[in-house]
């Protein structure tokens, strides 16, 4: 029941926000200050045009994890409506081009999950610590799969 429930929020919450993952959390320091590792964020896609200084997540071909970062520059191209996108990290020193796709220098519209539009400090550090130590992960379902068994209702 309680999967069943997990399942339909999350489907509700991504026809609500037009992004294929409505929440997200940041894995890295590359967006400090602004946002640090364990910030859940929560995405809405739209179709506003792309403008410099958005925080966007996008998808890397060949990559799992999506990435967190800021929009440096968008170009427009006023006949064909083409529209590249270069990204950067806040700490980071570089444009985000290392981290494309081998021959990619920008990004296109249809990579891009969502933008950020809210956070909540340091509530994804649960998410971060069960990937970084199953471990913990494996104690936490045994302990509730025991919780469970032992309920008297």
């Amino acid at each position: 029941m309680i999967v069943s429930t997990a399942l339909i929020i999350w489907k509700a919450l991504m026809c609500l926000t037009g992004s294929e993952s409505p929440v997200v959390v940041v894995l890295s320091g590359s967006m400090e200050p602004g946002f640090k590792r364990g910030d859940i964020l929560f995405l809405h896609m739209s179709e506003a045009p792309f403008r410099a200084g958005e925080i966007v997540v996008y998808n890397v071909e060949g990559k799992q994890i999506p990435i967190v970062h800021r929009v440096i520059e968008v170009h427009e191209q006023e006949n064909s409506g083409k529209v590249d996108i270069l990204t950067k990290g806040d700490a980071n020193d570089w444009n985000d081009r290392s981290l494309y796709a081998y021959g990619q220098n920008w990004l296109k519209p249809q990579q891009i999950m969502g933008r950020a539009v809210g956070f909540v400090p340091y509530a994804g550090w649960v998410t971060i610590i069960m990937t970084e130590k199953p471990i913990i992960k494996y104690i936490l379902v045994g302990a509730l799969g025991l919780l469970v068994i032992t309920s008297k209702d």
